[in-house]
């Protein structure tokens, strides 16, 4: 078997976030044949329980603790040093060792980079002839870029340096590497217009779900009280684009909506809720339940599923697995961004406060959540199939 270094900047286990998913998938399907070493780090402590399960799939395998302090220590030498703040956030010189030493005692055929903060570790890897590809996933440049827009002083200044910082990384990554992926047309379009000398190296590769999993079919237990209209936002709330959608919508369109729906009711879904996101389980109509073994019985006895993010990078899972499971969604543009999803028909869009709150009242009390529901899931199942997804990711490599 052909040998492959993965390296991930988080632990590709267990699949309960977004980049997480989609670095599962690779590195599972990799992993059946390959012989595949693994290096990563761990930034949330009770992932450490699952090492065990990625030593099974792996030949070898280095795990590197990340904690807040490593990170902050790590973010202001490189203020001072003028450079990536993400890009030092991720250096640690026993990981380096590590994979030095392994570039030297094997020979390696591949290597597949997930995330740009881990392409510092292969930069140099040019002594022996191994196939150097990354997954970029986002266009983490244009990310910062856009945070600076929606922050003050000094944020905005430190959000913009970031932004020309990663830019400059994401461009020498794509020159010296064999093949850059993004998880979207829209994104992989974006980096061809700001890297166009390497037009020709930039390929995208989309997101799946797993329609057997997330099936509108099997029976859940309903976790609403009985004639609740049940509005769910599903996601990682610690990350701040989700934060400030849990937010948004909470203070600006779960009211309007209760003026004409008294009984309906928010749910805020997902790991890690910070202080301003817990406090939106004090407002009327508001829950917030943190993380939940299965979301899957919240997705389907909920009216809808809803995504107000109005800062949006790539594909939403969040999104994909409420369309397999057959609920209606309604989105923001910015969520929808890489789904091919018709809007009114598949999807509902809504790009301000009026209109997210008129188009979850007009569905709610219409009859088109299962024609909408249905639409969606056959979109789903046509375009996110990790099968493709997963072929295509093989001749890249």
């Amino acid at each position: 078997m052909s040998e492959l270094l993965f390296l991930a900047h988080r632990i590709p286990y267990p699949p309960d976030k977004g980049d997480k998913i989609r670095s599962w998938h690779f590195l599972s399907h990799l992993a059946k044949q390959h012989t595949v070493h693994l290096a990563c780090f761990v930034d949330d402590p009770p992932d450490w329980e699952h090492a065990p399960r990625l030593r099974e799939i792996c030949e070898k395998c280095y795990f590197a603790e990340l904690g807040p302090l490593a990170v902050g220590s790590r973010g202001l030498s490189a203020l001072t040093r003028g450079e990536s703040v993400t890009v030092a956030s991720y250096r640690d010189k026993a990981l380096g060792a590590w994979v030095r030493d392994l570039l030297a005692r094997r020979r390696l055929d591949s290597i597949l980079v997930y995330s740009a903060a881990m392409a510092q570790y292969v930069m140099a890897a040019t002594e022996t002839p191994v196939r150097r590809v990354i997954d970029f996933v986002d266009v983490d440049s244009d990310k910062w870029r856009q945070y600076a827009e929606t922050r003050a002083w000094p944020l905005s200044w430190l959000y913009r340096r970031e932004s020309r910082r990663l830019l400059d990384l994401e461009r020498s990554i794509a020159a010296a590497f064999e093949a850059s992926i993004f998880v979207s047309s829209a994104e992989a379009a974006l980096f061809r217009s700001l890297v166009p000398e390497c037009a020709g190296k930039v390929f995208h590769l989309a997101n799946g779900v797993d329609p057997e999993y997330f099936s509108p079919d099997r029976t859940y237990e309903n976790p609403y009280a009985p004639a609740m209209q049940a509005l769910i936002f599903i996601g990682a709330m610690d990350y701040w684009p989700n934060v400030d959608a849990a937010r948004w919508f909470a203070a600006r369109v779960l009211p309007r909506v209760r003026k004409s729906i008294p009984e309906a009711h928010f749910y805020v879904v997902g790991s890690s809720p910070g202080l301003r996101v817990r406090r939106l389980d004090r407002l009327p109509g508001v829950t917030v339940t943190g993380r939940v073994d299965d979301v899957r019985p919240y997705l389907a006895h909920a009216a809808a599923a809803v995504a107000p993010l109005r800062v949006s990078r790539g594909v939403q899972n969040k999104i994909l697995e409420a369309m397999a499971m057959a609920k209606p969604v309604v989105a923001t543009p910015q969520a929808l961004e890489g789904i091919e999803a018709e809007a009114g028909q598949e999807v509902l869009v809504a790009s301000d406060a009026d209109s997210f709150a008129r188009e979850i009242v007009d569905l709610v009390r219409s009859n088109r959540h299962e024609k909408i529901g249905r639409r969606a899931r056959a979109r789903v199942r046509a375009d996110h199939d990790w099968s493709a997804s997963l072929a295509y990711l093989d001749s890249l490599l």
